[in-house]
Order: C-alpha cells, then structure tokens, then sequence
C-alpha cells in the first residue's frame, strides 16, 4: 500500500472532521487546494526539541509526538526537522556521531531511532517530513578537543576553520564538500524524507573585525576567480547543485529545498535587488539564492522574510513581490518564512505585538500566485502561541486542511 496511500489516508479523515461525513465530505476533499503549511523544529542547542539534553527515550520521543501533533492540530502539512545541527547526527550514522542534544553527550547513542520515527509518524498524521541539515558548522564553540575523538573534525583538522567563537567545515575544500554530501545521503537513503532542506548558513555570517581564514585554500582552488568572493560563491553553488543531483540519484523523487536569508542583493549594490537596506546573501554570506532559483537547482525556496509589514530596512511587503518575481516561470517553488518567534515578544516592535500582523502576510500573498504556502518559525511557538497570532492564522486561512504541494 505505501507511504502516500497512508498520508492520503489521514488527509481525508481530517477534510472529513472539517466538512462532515457522506457527500459534504467527498465534496470537501475535491476542492481541497494544495499549499505548503508547514513549521520548522530546531533542535541545536535544544531550542525546540528535544526540550533538554538527557531526557529518556520515551521521554523525548513523546516529546516528538506532541509536536506532530501540534502540527496536526494548527491544520498544517509539513514539519522540517533539524536532523544535523552541527555535523552530527539524529540517525545512526557512519560518518558522524549522534547528536549531544539527544543524550548531552555527543556520540552516545540515545536508545532509539529520532529521524527513523519522526519520519514514520509524520507520515501516519498525513505530515510531510523534511529532513533539515545544517553543512559546514560543527560546533558553537572554538574546542575541537570537545568533540568526540572519532568526529571528522578532529581526524581532519584542516578542514576546520574557527570564526565568531564557532568551528565550521571550510566549503572550499572539494573534500569537505564530498564528505557533507555523503553524510547527508546516507540519511536520504535510508529514510523515505519528503525533502532534504538547508537552511540560511552557508559561510557564516559577518562579524565586525574577524575574517574567515580560508587563505590556504583560496591559494591552492581560487586562482581562476575575480576575487576571493566569487571563488567562495562558485564553492557553496557547486555544493547546491552537486547536492541537487545526487538526491534524486539516491532517493528519486525527493525534493531539496533552501531556506535562505530573506535579501539576495539590495537594489542600491544591483538594480536587479529589492528595495531593502539590509544584509545582503550574495554579498554577506556568498550564497546566490537568486541563481539557484533560476538554474532550477533547487525544488523549492523559503526566504526567511522575518520582518514585519511597512518595516523600513526590510519591508515584508517589497519582499514578497521580489521573490514572487525572481521564482516566475521558473521550476522553483515559492514558500515564504515567517517569523513566528516574534509575535508577542516584547522585545520587538510594536507590529509584533498585534495578533494580526502574521495573518496580514497570508493575506498579502494571496495576491501573489507565485508564493505556494509558508513555513512557521518554529514549533516552540507552534505549541506555545503566546499571543494567538497562531490561532488567527488558523482561523482567517486554515480553516480546512490543505493537501502539501507536489
């Protein structure tokens, strides 16, 4: 019978909760319109799950359940699980060792199979599961004494690059490049995932008055480049792309999604930009969004377009039509992310703390035909909803469950 029998299963059980039984219901299923609703958990440095390091396997699978649930229950259709956070791994792997987060000891395996399961109860709820991996950072310290001494790190300290009190892979290095990939296919080709999916962390982010050291392999590979700039673009497109091919060579069928950093370009660098004044992706952090796009390199994108409406560095209203634009006629989906985490914290700005504000971003993009769906940040909030904004969401566009696009 297979996976999609049981997911189209559970997907006309819930349309039968929302429209009746009999005809209604049958009526309810065919206009059923397929969007991507879906809820990112994180699981580095245990923001959303597993809630602490150490808790025992029923414990954290239980744990596991609720947000599965939690999605059902909000109308979603897709959870994207963070399943390497910092090159290790939630799965047995043979290329990295089980994640601290699970049993706060890096290389301890936790009792039990988290991705396995995760994907097997997803897909009994009618959920789409993507598996989230993060590429090149290994740790959020500076200690590679820290991990545990079969890690790859520690057994090829030349790929390690230090930065910001963090150690990532060095992404110019071909062998690096090979080793993410193959530790990311082992995952898609034991699991039936949905999706393989990064997200914005690539190099890392800019820090005033620190330079990622990468001279030694700028001198060996970059010489056939302008700068150092477009060698370091040319290094994370090879691995989006190579990544792009072996995915359907290993598991055809499943998709590969990026969620990057909401700006490509700002308009004032390149007239092809947006109208924003913020960080720029292709410039900051070597990661031509734009272009993966329009190679059709990728299935689907997600901006992270955490700002709020009218926000003047970075308006949620300019961005969403410059990305439905830069996807247009191309093979690339359009998702949209949304930054749930800041509805209701005090912390932001007075368009956060308005219940609606979230629910007026679902509006916009409706009238957008370009944007499929949006993606939640992340399920901590899911679950928690501290100002409903959540719940108005559901209320003013989910009110029947929707199909995930194919």
């Amino acid at each position: 019978m297979g996976r999609v029998t049981r997911r189209a299963f559970a997907l006309a059980a819930l349309a039968t909760l929302s429209t009746g039984s009999g005809a209604s219901a049958a009526q309810g299923r065919r206009h059923l319109a397929a969007e991507m609703r879906g809820m990112w958990l994180a699981t580095v440095a245990n923001r959303d799950w597993p809630s602490r390091a150490g808790l025992t396997a029923a414990q954290q699978r239980t744990e596991l359940i609720a947000h599965l649930d939690t999605a059902v229950r909000r109308r979603l259709n897709t959870v994207i699980l963070q399943v390497r956070p910092t090159a290790d791994a939630l799965w047995p792997s043979p290329y990295e060792p089980w994640s601290a987060v699970l049993t706060g000891t890096q290389g301890k395996a936790p009792g039990w199979d988290p991705l396995g399961t995760a994907v097997k109860e997803a897909h009994a709820r009618g959920l789409e599961l993507h598996a989230w991996f993060n590429p090149y950072r290994i740790a959020n310290h500076t200690d590679l004494n820290k991990l545990v001494a079969a890690h790859p790190a520690r057994r090829h300290r030349d790929w390690v690059v230090g930065h910001g009190g963090r150690l990532y892979y060095n992404p110019g290095l071909p062998a690096v490049r090979a080793f993410v990939q193959d530790a990311i296919l082992d995952a898609v080709r034991k699991y039936p995932v949905d999706a393989v999916h990064f997200d914005d962390y690539f190099y890392p982010y800019p820090l005033a008055g620190q330079t990622f050291d990468d001279d030694v392999a700028y001198d060996r590979y970059g010489g056939g480049f302008p700068n150092r700039a477009a060698w370091r673009r040319h290094n994370i497109d090879r691995l989006v792309a190579e990544m792009s091919d072996r995915i359907q060579q290993v598991r055809p069928g499943t998709r590969f999604g990026i969620s990057p950093f909401g700006v490509w370009r700002n308009a004032s660098t390149d007239s092809r930009g947006s109208d924003t004044r913020a960080l720029q992706s292709y410039d900051d952090l070597f990661a031509d969004t734009r272009k993966w796009v329009r190679e059709n390199w990728i299935d689907y994108i997600c901006p992270q377009l955490y700002w709020h409406i009218g926000y003047a560095a970075a308006d949620y209203g300019v961005l969403l039509p410059w990305w439905a634009e830069a996807t247009r006629g191309t093979g690339t989906r359009l998702y949209v992310g949304e930054a749930l985490y800041r509805a209701g914290d005090p912390a932001q700005a007075a368009a956060w703390q308005d219940p609606a504000e979230l629910s007026r971003h679902l509006a916009l993009a409706k009238d957008h035909p370009e944007a499929r769906g949006h993606v939640f940040f992340a399920a901590r909030e899911m679950a928690a909803d501290r100002i409903a904004a959540m719940a108005r969401v559901v209320a003013d566009h989910y009110q029947r469950p929707a199909p995930p696009p194919r």
